[in-house]
């Protein structure tokens, strides 16, 4: 199925409505099994960044400081 053209209720317009493909159509269970996968091989390949505590704690300072600054700025 491919792009569907379908007129919207009310003001006559056209609304296009696509069908679900790929990775999205597939069952939830199916799409954790194939990101596990990616992740498992980043791993194994060294590209995966695994945090040290010293670099989670340093994140989690700039972020609680972060949320702490006044709201004007942003």
């Amino acid at each position: 199925m491919a792009l569907q053209d379908k007129p919207a209720q009310g003001n006559g317009s056209v609304t296009q409505r696509r069908s679900v493909r790929g990775f999205a159509a597939m069952d939830p269970q199916r799409q954790r099994e194939i990101a596990s996968l990616g992740g498992r091989a980043a791993h194994q390949s060294g590209h995966a960044h695994e945090f040290s505590s010293e670099e989670a704690r340093a994140a989690g300072r700039k972020r609680h400081a972060r949320d702490a600054a006044p709201t004007e700025n942003r």
